[in-house]
């Protein structure tokens, strides 16, 4: 006859605990404009891409909230 085993124990971590993540507030999008106008300026209007100029103003007036 067959030994019979019964199933390994399930273990049960903890529940997972959220984590604050810091959020910084959009910066507003005027302010985003005027500083990718100022980089595409900057290069004398030739190369780079408005949206890589948007990006860059964007994390640039984030970084300087905090």
């Amino acid at each position: 006859m067959p030994t019979v085993r019964s199933a390994p124990a399930v273990r049960r971590s903890a529940p997972r605990r959220a984590v604050p993540r810091i959020v910084l507030a959009a910066p507003d999008p005027a302010q985003v404009a005027r500083l990718a106008y100022a980089y595409w300026e900057a290069r004398g209007g030739q190369g780079g891409s408005a949206e890589e100029d948007w990006l860059r103003a964007e994390d640039e007036l984030r970084n300087s909230q905090g």
